[in-house]
């Protein structure tokens, strides 16, 4: 019979106590917690829980993640498998799942709600309401993900009602995702039935879906950060919030994780208790998690932390299991296999002029995607083009430079459209992790460098790559196009490199990477490109 005793200081969240006691483990489950006269100056209190996250955005397998995160303190996420949905279908949601149970941790998958995301672009793959059913259905799926069609919602699109009808009748949850939608709008989504949402990036917008009876996920992840403008919430709504990640790419996953956020939070001076409800209690109660809450009776995921303040994880028990202490991933590794499903063939430099006559224009200024650092939505910048011989071509002193989607699933015209804030100075990068469908999406200076950028993920069958005049540099992600296989920190220390070489192109960009996926994400406002063309993410259609 396995047992293991922790002593510490113990952290009961919800009665809002600390206090010296014994925790008694046997068998996974926690059978005592002994108050005594004293204890080691050290915190006993449940594991993290990211509330909304990507794994594939991790660039990781799940058992890979898994190895991470535990150093940290997570124990579980709240895992929305879309990105590998839209490459791979429903076989790729069953590889999540197959391949997190490998590893001692708990992925709490959702059915993917909008797959593909809009009409306006090319996914590998389609699941409609009855497939979504099924899927609900499932054991395995705790929630319906991120219902990003909120267009669909709000006008009682039938394929979309009846997913969320699906959730409904069997009790499972519903998450939201409507980037600045608010007053009228914004109830009418939340009373068709939808929950969460992980979009805000103001506190206006936070506090009116609030008032309409929304959880609100508080979100810092590689590219989009909304902490500093929510954290406030936390102690608020303290019934109602919750901390998540989103999207998080392996460099920082090496860092932290949660923990991160909670000792963030404490610096700010809000309260300890309600800081740990956000973190470790309210997900748990609002997706009806079996991880519990460190409680007598209670499986025994928790974890033990050196202080409540800068919340270093010395060992993180799951079910009992310890795996992880001072630092280091005791998760044994795991050999993942691979499933993509990628069609593109190399291109060559005619397929990336950009003729003036081809191009959305007015009064002859043309449309440019601006990207903003730490944000997912974009601005519209319209500007008079740089013009040789007819054709528009980057220009790198009004730093507008070109973007290129190019169709991954089958035979087809790469899209060329405009950029700004990027910051190339020369090269070009290039990557198949592009949401949401994941076709390949690049940025350069110059054709040569984006052909040449392209041509290389092309030839992995999906990844990342950075071109820098002679020098160039990619990572395969044989898994969808969008994970790695290999040992998660050679990951991230792979990623670490590239990083740094596509920031030496003269970007200001915190996550250049991470921030070129997102401008094929049609769904956030207000404009974007897809393998279709250039798309108006206010008027829902292509330029």
């Amino acid at each position: 019979m396995q047992t293991n005793t922790i002593h510490g200081q113990y952290v009961d969240i919800l009665q809002k106590r600390i206090y010296p006691a014994t925790v008694f483990i046997q068998e996974g489950m926690i059978l005592s917690i002994t108050e005594c006269d004293e204890a080691p100056n050290q915190f006993i209190l449940p594991g993290f829980i990211d509330s909304h996250v990507h794994i594939e955005s991790s660039m990781l397998v799940p058992s890979s993640f898994a190895r991470m995160a535990v150093v940290h303190g997570t124990i579980g996420t709240i895992s929305d498998p879309h990105e590998i949905a839209n490459v791979c279908g429903l076989e790729g949601v069953q590889y999540m799942i197959d391949n997190g149970k490998k590893v001692p941790f708990h992925f709490f998958f959702g059915a993917p709600s909008c797959v593909p995301a809009t009409a306006f672009e090319t996914a590998g793959a389609a699941i409609d309401s009855i497939a979504t059913a099924k899927l609900l259905a499932s054991p395995d799926i705790y929630y319906l993900s991120e219902m990003m069609n909120f267009p669909g919602v709000l006008h009682q699109d039938t394929e979309v009602m009846q997913k969320i009808k699906a959730a409904h009748a069997i009790g499972k949850p519903v998450d939201g995702h409507a980037p600045g939608l608010m007053g009228e709008l914004a109830k009418q989504y939340i009373e068709a039935g939808i929950s969460t949402d992980h979009e805000c990036f103001t506190m206006e917008e936070a506090i009116d879906k609030l008032s309409f009876g929304m959880h609100i996920l508080i979100r810092e992840g590689s590219a989009a950060k909304n902490f500093e403008a929510l954290y406030e919430l936390i102690d608020d709504h303290p019934k109602k919030i919750m901390l998540c990640s989103d999207d998080k790419h392996p460099d920082s996953l090496l860092e932290g994780h949660i923990n991160q956020l909670c000792a963030r939070a404490i610096a700010k001076g809000i309260n300890i208790f309600n800081v740990l409800r956000a973190a470790c209690i309210n997900p748990v109660l609002h997706y009806k998690l079996p991880t519990g809450y460190a409680r007598v009776n209670d499986p025994a995921n928790l974890i033990l932390v050196e202080d409540l303040i800068h919340f270093k994880v010395l060992e993180t028990y799951i079910d009992g299991q310890l795996v992880a202490k001072d630092g280091l991933s005791l998760i044994e590794p795991v050999q993942a296999t691979s499933i993509n499903q990628f069609n593109a063939h190399p291109i060559t430099i005619s397929d990336l002029e950009l003729p003036i006559a081809t191009y959305p224009s007015k009064d002859g200024m043309v449309p440019v995607i601006h990207a903003i650092d730490g944000q997912l939505i974009t601005n519209v910048v319209w500007t008079k083009p740089t013009i040789i011989d007819n054709k528009i071509v980057s220009d790198t002193e009004k730093d507008i430079l070109k973007v290129v989607v190019y169709n991954r699933y089958h035979a087809a015209v790469p899209k060329v459209g405009l950029i700004q804030s990027f910051g190339f100075k020369s090269g070009a990068i290039a990557s198949t992790v592009a949401h949401d469908s994941h076709n390949i999406i690049a940025v350069g200076v110059d054709d040569e460098s984006i052909l040449k950028a392209i041509n290389l993920v092309v030839h992995e069958k999906g990844g990342i790559s950075c071109v820098q005049n002679e020098l160039s540099k990619v990572i395969g992600l044989p898994v969808a196009g969008l994970m790695s296989t290999e040992d998660p920190y050679k990951v991230a220390n792979d990623y670490i490199e590239i990083d740094k070489m596509a920031k030496a192109l003269g970007t200001k960009l915190g996550s250049p990477f991470m921030t070129l996926s997102f401008m094929a994400l049609l769904v956030i406002p207000h404009i974007k490109m897809s393998d279709l063309g250039l798309f108006d993410g206010d008027q829902f259609k292509l330029y």
